[in-house]
């Protein structure tokens, strides 16, 4: 029975880097596989899904307002879906991980989501918010604070490297702009 995956982390836990293993996995044995990622996100190009080791693959973007599961029925309408794999899903709209719950419950094919839980003021996304309740497995991929510790949330950094406290909730970067933190160093930049 297929089920509906959500493997959240901060920055640079290698969530991508996971995906795009799993997306190699499934077209080693043949299988087709429908991976996605938000069209907002095109640092490393456009319908694209790059790691920061290097792996890469193709994808189809999602918007706001796509339908996913029209989306998968046009895919799948070419050939047989195996699985869907989907990148930024902090980015997905709760309407959309209905759409995904509705692919794996009605049509049997698993769907494995791989976001951030949290932005960088410590509150949820809201497609990690309705991964978190509607999930069957949540998954945990660790990364590490620089004490060593487990890196649980994400500070925004502004152009001088200080820890940045307002601002919209998606700010698209990567190392130049985040940097992934304990718990206890997040609140001790923050000044809690």
């Amino acid at each position: 029975m297929a089920q509906l995956y959500f493997y959240y982390a901060a920055m640079n836990a290698g969530k991508s880097t996971s995906m795009l293993q799993s997306a190699y996995n499934y077209r080693e044995q043949g299988m087709h596989v429908l991976v996605l990622t938000a069209a907002i996100d095109h640092r490393y190009g456009v319908g694209k899904v790059t790691s920061r080791i290097g792996l890469q693959s193709d994808a189809l973007l999602f918007q706001a307002d796509t339908d996913l599961f029209d989306l998968y029925q046009q895919v799948a309408h070419d050939g047989p879906v195996h699985c869907i794999l989907v990148d930024e899903a902090q980015f997905l709209k709760d309407k959309q991980v209905r759409q995904l719950t509705k692919i794996v419950d009605q049509l049997n094919i698993p769907v494995l989501c791989y976001g951030l839980r949290t932005d960088f003021k410590g509150e949820l996304f809201p497609g990690s918010q309705c991964l978190l309740a509607w999930a069957d497995k949540l998954i945990e991929l660790k990364t590490v604070c620089f004490c060593g510790r487990k890196a649980t949330m994400v500070v925004r950094l502004d152009a001088d490297g200080r820890p940045l406290q307002a601002g919209d909730q998606v700010a698209i970067g990567g190392n130049d702009l985040y940097q992934s933190m304990c718990r206890s160093h997040f609140a001790e930049k923050m000044a809690w």
